[in-house]
């Protein structure tokens, strides 16, 4: 974990916030969301986060004007992003295209990017001032869809902060979007890749009829713990540490996914380290991006959201007294049972139910974006150093979500690093847990062991 930046204090320089509007006349209509678009689930503010280097071949180029130019290009492929939510009977959300515009932030720090510490991950020291949360801008409804603060470094490389309203686009999306930022800013005249709305493709069907399981949504009984004394943590998993997890499961399951993987020992050293009930049920809740699952696949410029939350579901003994394997083979069937008719079951759910909010007692959820790429967008000063969310445990429940987040380490070396949430105690015992399973030993636990629930 970088710990070198987390005492980095800022000073940053502000402009008053501005909408940008598309630079050409854009469809004033309303457009619907899907029905997995606008589930309570979604309905909040995800942040993501880029670092820029200096780019001596940009000398005298100012990333402010170069990005504000670029993103009133793009919305006039992305026009709903200019537009506002409005809530219709039955608490369907739909885009208002008014072409309002989003909402942009000019700003400039007394710090140079070598000052973030060697290696760039969340939780980055003074966010607050990095993606200001203008008053009354974080509504669902009536506000900007997306809120951006570019702002310019000591040493000529800038900060690229991102706010989005979850229930216009998932990780794949935003990325989408971002690139074509990033094309317009470099001189394309369209994007490369076509934006497609047809949120049709995911709505509920006429009638609606659930056919599959969805127990993401089933109404559990108990408490969420609200914790004063939250740590945040990342921790980075390159190739030596996810070569040391694959040597504790079976010859069998050795060709998991890293997703897979990772999310299996989390799942297992989180219940262990929040000391758990052994006899009460947990949940492990996989983001799976079910672009590919639909016959034909979605169109490659969709960008709604087109994720599930399927979910593994064990007694928390049980979990942390099998090995790594029983979590594993969990996790591994949660994601295959995301179908063509899973999506559509759900969205079927969501109208039937009144659009729920997935369970989150007893729940943890991981989610994979190192295929979204964010730190590939390129405004002309090259890819990204960083790139992809700002912190972990985002949502309507803080420390409930943690990221696969693309980066490298010290040493260069290209892997995962995964920020966790956990109170002060939890995250001292968590730390234990996945030290003894790196090394191979993980601990050895007796029935009983646990007796405090979250």
């Amino acid at each position: 974990m970088a710990t070198s930046s987390t005492s980095l204090v800022l000073k940053v320089h502000r402009h008053e916030p501005e909408l940008i509007a598309p630079a050409k006349p854009t469809p004033h209509e309303y457009k619907l969301l899907s029905d997995i678009d606008d589930q309570e689930g979604l309905r909040f503010q995800i942040p993501v986060i880029q670092f820029y280097k200096y780019n001596p071949s940009m000398q005298g180029k100012d990333p402010v004007r170069v990005i504000r130019e670029a993103l009133a290009q793009a919305l006039v492929f992305y026009y709903p992003f200019a537009g506002r939510l409005m809530e219709g009977p039955q608490r369907k959300l739909m885009v208002d295209c008014t072409g309002e515009g989003l909402m942009f932030i000019e700003a400039d720090a007394d710090v140079t990017l070598e000052q973030f510490g060697d290696v760039l991950q969340p939780p980055f020291p003074c966010l607050e001032e990095l993606l200001y949360d203008v008053p009354g801008s974080t509504g669902v409804l009536n506000c900007p869809v997306i809120l951006i603060q570019v702002t310019r470094l000591r040493c000529g490389g800038f900060i690229f902060a991102l706010r989005l309203n979850h229930t216009m686009s998932d990780a794949a999306g935003l990325a989408q979007f971002m690139s074509a930022v990033g094309e317009m800013a470099r001189g394309w005249l369209t994007p490369s890749i076509p934006p497609v709305w047809e949120r049709h493709l995911l709505a509920a069907r006429d009638p609606p009829r659930v056919t599959c399981k969805h127990r993401e949504y089933e109404e559990v009984e108990g408490t969420i713990v609200p914790y004063d004394d939250m740590v945040h943590r990342s921790f980075f998993f390159g190739p030596t540490e996810v070569s040391a997890l694959r040597k504790l499961v079976p010859e069998h399951l050795r060709k998991c996914s890293t997703f897979e993987l990772l999310t299996a020992c989390l799942w297992r050293c989180r219940t262990i380290a929040i000391q758990a009930n052994p006899e009460e049920e947990v949940r492990i809740i996989c983001i799976v991006n079910a672009r590919s699952r639909f016959n034909p696949p979605l169109p490659s410029g969709y960008y709604g959201n087109a994720f599930a939350f399927p979910v593994a579901v064990a007694q928390a003994g049980k979990l942390c007294q099998n090995p790594l394997e029983y979590s594993l083979e969990l996790v591994k069937q949660a994601k295959n049972d995301v179908t063509e008719e899973y999506m559509k079951s759900l969205a079927d759910l969501m109208v039937i139910k009144g659009r729920p909010h997935f369970t989150v007692i007893r729940s943890y959820l991981v989610s994979d974006v190192t295929h979204a790429r964010f730190g590939d967008a390129d405004f002309g000063w090259g890819k990204a150093v960083y790139g992809g969310p700002a912190k972990g445990g985002v949502g309507a429940i803080p420390g409930v979500a943690s990221f696969l987040i693309p980066v490298k380490n010290k040493k260069g070396e290209a892997g995962v690093v995964l920020p966790i949430t956990l109170p002060a105690r939890a995250m001292e015992i968590f730390v234990k847990e996945l030290d003894g399973m790196l090394k191979g030993k993980p601990i050895e636990r007796k029935p009983g062991f646990i007796s405090s629930s979250l």
